[in-house]
């Protein structure tokens, strides 16, 4: 399912499409604000994302082999909620 299939979805629940899609834009707006904000987003029954600052660490080339060193990043990580791994 992706962002298309999820706005086809809520308007057929809503008046118009154009609508759905103004709705779940909006969602997806906060959801990446909060979370560039390092606030956690919990949706309830569903799971929960979080920012987690990754180390830097030392990789490798694929294309020469050689030992190359990444610096800190960061990166969005998702913990489904006991009630939605129950159903899978």
């Amino acid at each position: 399912m992706n962002r298309h299939d999820i706005i086809k979805e809520i308007g057929r629940h809503l008046t118009t499409e154009k609508d759905a899609k103004m709705a779940v834009h909006r969602i997806f707006e906060m959801m990446a604000a909060a979370l560039r904000s390092n606030e956690k987003v919990v949706i309830s029954n569903f799971g929960t994302f979080r920012v987690k600052e990754r180390q830097p660490r030392q990789m490798r080339n694929p294309k020469t082999n050689q030992k190359v060193m990444v610096g800190p990043r960061k990166s969005i990580r998702f913990k489904p909620s006991k009630k939605i791994l129950m159903g899978i």
